[in-house]
């Protein structure tokens, strides 16, 4: 079988699908190249994620991946939350085939973008070395 069980799982029965209305932080990334499209929504509050919500345009790797990550970070600290890697999405997703590991990627990357978003909104001072720079990806170049 080429998908787990959680990979489908998780595509069947996505958890935190949606919108958080005035969002503290809000993470999109994605490209035409790959077709996958990928918005994290993340509510904070004293540097916890207390929610957390996605919208995936792309395969069901991409959903599985987006649902998994959500439920990773929801109710974690911001520091814990930025250390959320791609391998562990994967892994916790009991593997992604290698032609679809760029949707595990695109997880972190949402994510590591969101909070960007939510330091850069409040001027919080942030460590530029924790959120690397989309232009660089090689998933979708």
């Amino acid at each position: 079988m080429l998908y787990s069980e959680k990979v489908m799982d998780h595509f069947k029965n996505p958890r935190n699908v949606g919108v958080i209305e005035n969002a503290d932080g809000i993470g999109e990334v994605g490209n035409a190249k790959c077709g996958d499209i990928m918005r994290i929504y993340l509510k904070i509050d004293n540097e916890i994620i207390s929610d957390v919500k996605f919208e995936t345009f792309g395969c069901g790797s991409a959903i599985a991946s987006s649902s998994m990550a959500t439920e990773m970070i929801k109710g974690k600290p911001l520091k814990d939350a930025l250390e959320l890697t791609n391998k562990a999405v994967a892994e916790a997703l009991d593997g992604l085939p290698a032609h679809k590991m760029h949707c595990s990627v695109l997880a972190e990357e949402a994510i590591k973008n969101a909070i960007l978003d939510y330091y850069k909104k409040n001027g919080i001072p942030y460590d530029h070395s924790q959120f690397p720079d989309c232009d660089s990806c090689q998933h979708c170049n």
